[in-house]
C-alpha cells in the first residue's frame, strides 16, 4: 500500500484503508473503491475539495469524515490512492437475499448489526450487515456482508435497469455498461454495496452531489422513488463485479 492508504498524514487526511479496507472492498458506511477507474476516485477526491460532494444527511459520520478528507487531501495523494485502488480486482464482497423477514438489527459503528434471534417485516428497506461481525471489525479482508432486501427487488431493479421503465429512469447499460461494470471512467457498480448505492442516488435528487459526471446521472434519478432506488440498488449488487 502506499502511505496515503496504509498511514494517511495527520491531522486531517486518515489513511484510505482504514475505512475502505487494503482490500478496498469497503463497508456498507462507505464507498467500495476496488477496480474503479482511477480518473473517477481523483475526479470525486476534486468534487469533495470543491466542495461539489456531500451528504443530505449530515449527522452520518462517515460522510462526513470523507468531506474533511477530501477538502485537505492534495491532488497528489488523491492520484496515488486513486491508482492503487484501481489496480484491486473487485471481488464477490456482498450477498444479496430477497426476504420477507429479516432480522432485528441496530446501527452501530456506522453500520446495522445483528442483536439476537428476533426478526422483524423488511417493508422497503435495503438491511446490510457483516455475514461475521467479530471479523468485520477486525478488518477481515476474507470477510463480506448480507444484504437483504424487499422480494421481489432484484427483478423490478432488472425491468428498470434494462427498459428505463418506461420513462422512469435512464437505461443503466448507456453509460455503466450491459453488465454493469462500467465503460471508460464510468465506474462499476455491480456487485456495490445497495445501501451506499441508493445513498448517492439521493444525494444526486437532492442535489448534494453536484460534481460534473453527476450531471449524467441528474435525469437518470429524477423521477425515482425510495423503492425504485432500493429495486435498482438491490439488481446491482446482485450482479457479480
Amino acid at each position: 500500500m502506499p502511505p496515503t492508504v496504509g498511514k494517511g498524514r495527520r491531522p486531517d487526511v486518515r489513511a484510505c484503508g482504514y475505512c475502505h479496507l487494503p482490500n478496498g472492498q469497503g463497508r456498507p458506511e462507505n464507498a467500495s473503491l476496488a477496480g474503479l477507474p482511477a480518473g473517477y476516485i481523483e475526479q470525486q477526491m476534486a468534487d469533495y475539495r470543491n466542495g461539489l460532494r456531500k451528504s443530505s444527511e449530515p449527522r452520518m459520520g462517515p460522510p462526513a469524515l470523507m468531506l474533511t478528507i477530501g477538502k485537505a487531501a492534495t491532488e497528489a495523494e488523491a492520484k496515488e490512492a486513486a491508482a492503487y485502488f484501481a489496480s484491486i480486482k473487485p471481488k464477490t464482497w456482498i450477498r444479496v437475499v430477497e426476504q420477507k423477514m429479516v432480522p432485528k438489527t441496530r446501527a452501530a459503528g456506522g453500520m446495522l448489526v445483528v442483536e439476537g434471534k428476533e426478526m422483524e417485516p423488511i417493508g422497503s428497506r435495503i438491511i446490510e450487515t457483516p455475514e461475521d461481525l467479530e471479523r468485520t471489525e477486525l478488518r477481515d479482508s476474507a470477510s463480506g456482508f448480507i444484504a437483504y432486501v424487499p422480494p421481489g427487488s432484484i427483478k423490478k431493479g432488472q425491468t428498470l435497469a434494462s427498459t428505463g421503465g418506461g420513462g422512469k429512469t435512464v437505461r443503466c447499460a448507456i453509460c455503466h455498461g450491459a453488465d454493469l461494470r462500467g465503460i471508460g471512467n464510468v465506474p462499476s457498480i455491480a456487485g456495490r454495496s445497495p445501501s451506499y448505492v441508493v445513498r448517492q442516488m439521493w444525494d444526486i435528487k437532492q442535489g448534494n452531489r453536484n460534481g460534473p459526471w453527476t450531471q449524467l446521472m441528474k435525469e437518470a434519478v429524477a423521477k425515482l422513488t425510495i423503492d425504485d432506488m432500493v429495486a435498482l440498488a438491490a439488481y446491482a449488487a446482485a450482479q457479480k463485479p
